[in-house]
């Protein structure tokens, strides 16, 4: 009988160990928030240059916050450093930034002189503002319920920041014009109703997005291109008028692809995405 013992197997290698990659670190997550808070602090400073009767200032403002909202998220993207913190806090300066400045922006400068007779409802301007600031208000919840079960292609309803682009493009051309927003106060009602309306609505606007996830996410077709670049000549001409055209243009967009629908025998409105 043999005592040679089997040969113990050898004992095996362990993997190695993956490269140690230091943490992120937690400051980096200030960067988009940042721009967040830029875009609340312009916010801010249009209801205080509105109320102070400074319009073109407060219709900059507007706009300022809009190319910082627009900056926050693909920062947040490019560093990888989204959070449910981040999403929330933009929702929350977004309606500061382009509810409630946008509204109070076109009462200051013209919904404070609209009245109905009668002892009873006395002043309606603020009204027509509440009513923009709400209709603000609900579409930023309805994005929050909805942000993931949405089509990226689509925008449905008008986005809030082509609203409030088209509320401080309205006052700052006709205030650059000289036309006093008393005299404007049906027309400024009109214009306060619908766009609030518009945000609530289900109808869709293209994204430009083309709903591709991954690297090539917030890629845009190359038409895109050369529109800016004509839409930027356009802003260094007359910045006030341009950007009018071209906001009021794309909330146009909205009831054009529903008539286009109609007229096919499609639905006038699809689940997409909501956006801010």
């Amino acid at each position: 009988m043999s005592d040679s013992a089997s040969p113990s197997p050898s004992p095996q290698t362990p993997p190695p160990a993956p490269p140690s990659v230091p943490p992120r670190s937690r400051g980096i997550y200030l960067l988009p928030n940042l721009f967040t808070t830029g875009a609340l602090f312009s916010g801010f400073f249009a209801i205080i240059a509105a109320a102070q009767g400074r319009i073109g200032e407060a219709c900059v403002a507007v706009f300022i916050s809009a190319v910082l909202d627009g900056l926050d998220g693909r920062v947040a993207r490019l560093t990888n450093t989204q959070s449910e913190f981040g999403v929330q806090y933009d929702s929350l300066a977004d309606l500061v930034s382009f509810g409630m400045a946008p509204a109070l922006v076109m009462y200051h400068w013209s919904l404070f002189a609209l009245k109905l007779d009668g002892p009873t409802l006395g002043k309606i301007g603020w009204l027509a503002a509440f009513l923009y600031a709400a209709c603000a208000a609900v579409r930023l919840a309805r994005f929050n319920s909805q942000v993931e079960q949405v089509d990226k292609r689509w925008f449905i309803g008008l986005p809030s920041p082509a609203a409030a682009a088209v509320m401080a493009s309205f006052v700052w051309t006709a205030h650059d014009l000289g036309q006093d927003g008393e005299s404007l106060r049906y027309l400024a009602m009109a214009v306060t109703v619908v766009i609030g309306l518009l945000m609530v609505s289900r109808l869709r606007y293209p994204s430009f997005k083309g709903g591709k996830k991954g690297p090539g996410a917030d890629r845009v077709p190359f038409l895109a291109v050369p529109i800016v670049i004509v839409a930027i000549v356009g802003v260094t001409i007359d910045t006030p008028k341009v950007l009018l055209a071209v906001f009021t243009l794309f909330a146009l967009t909205g009831p054009l692809i529903a008539r286009r629908m109609r007229s096919r025998g499609g639905e006038s409105s699809v689940t997409g995405g909501d956006g801010a």
